[in-house]
């Protein structure tokens, strides 16, 4: 009798272990699939007239270094570096966008760069590795051509970066939905432009800059903060922005230097997470129509993202 128990033990334990070992396996394969999924964008999508005027070129750097804040991950000199590299999670570079050696701007066409801003997709088709192009795809026309204008004349650095890598707990998280690494899932590939809204200090100017420099992208799109599904676990929750938050209480002042300065009115520092480093160079007129947006959202409760 024993025996037979152990016998079927031994059943059991080998037929759970075959099971993981499956499982695995198609882990394994879906997110391969995923990961080598091949996007076709279609050409007049991607077709901009890159200026070369100094006008357009200074509003590509304010952009990229004061508003959409690329240097958070590429580095001041769009040089690149390794911002992610969890032995469980896997690896994330930020591409060397400049001519140097290990860098892409020597490689990469105009379309390119549109594709890789807008769309997440590299000149191979496939995903970019964890670039918030749902952020970028907000972006107007004369904006990312004015971004493309400025990462084409950034000095050549040397940098060679390792390649990305999806390692174990990283492709079982993805493929269960937890985390989604794969930029070029997380668009539609399909929708056009958005209008251009002129500058100012206005509710729809400020709508424009929030959901363009990743406001909505951590707050929600509603700003109502709460848990960022996959996100690191030493990030922050990102806090309620709505009239249902602590921001009712707070002036217009109070906004500005929490954006600006990462100072709330009680004397906290923000987390760097909020990239509040890079905004203290917004304009006045930016972030006095980031406050006229925050002041226009609806309450919700924290947390209906």
């Amino acid at each position: 009798m024993i025996m037979r128990i152990f016998r079927w033990i031994g059943i059991g334990m080998g037929s759970l272990i075959g099971l993981i070992v499956v499982a695995l396996l198609g882990i394994f394969a879906v997110s391969e699939w995923q990961m080598r999924q091949q996007y076709a964008i279609p050409d007049e999508d991607v077709t901009l007239v890159i200026p070369s005027d100094a006008a357009s070129i200074e509003r590509g750097r304010h952009l990229v270094a004061d508003v959409l804040a690329c240097v958070d991950c590429h580095g001041s000199n769009l040089a690149g570096k390794v911002f992610i590299d969890d032995p469980l999670l896997g690896r994330a570079s930020a591409a060397n966008l400049t001519r140097g050696r290990g860098g892409l701007g020597g490689q990469m066409s105009d379309a390119d760069f549109v594709r890789a801003i807008r769309h997440g997709v590299k000149p191979d088709g496939t995903s970019m590795f964890v670039m918030p192009v749902d952020d970028y795809v907000n972006l107007s026309r004369a904006d990312l051509a004015a971004v493309v204008a400025y990462v084409k004349i950034v000095p050549p650095v040397d940098n060679e970066l390792p390649p990305n890598e999806f390692r174990p707990v990283g492709r079982v998280l993805h493929v269960l939905g937890q985390i989604n690494v794969l930029s070029a899932r997380k668009v539609d590939h399909a929708a056009p432009f958005p209008d251009a809204v002129p500058p100012g200090p206005t509710v729809a100017y400020g709508q424009y800059l929030a959901r363009s420099a990743g406001c909505t992208g951590c707050h929600g799109a509603n700003l109502s903060g709460g848990p960022i599904a996959g996100a690191p676990p030493d990030w922050p929750d990102p806090p309620n922005l709505t009239p249902a938050g602590e921001l009712a209480g707070w002036s217009d002042a109070d906004i500005i230097r929490a954006v600006q300065d990462g100072q709330t009115p009680t004397g906290r520092t923000l987390s760097t997470v909020m990239p509040w480093k890079n905004y203290h160079n917004m304009i006045e007129e930016e972030i006095a129509a980031i406050v006229q947006y925050v002041r226009s959202v609806p309450p919700a409760p924290y947390g209906q993202r």
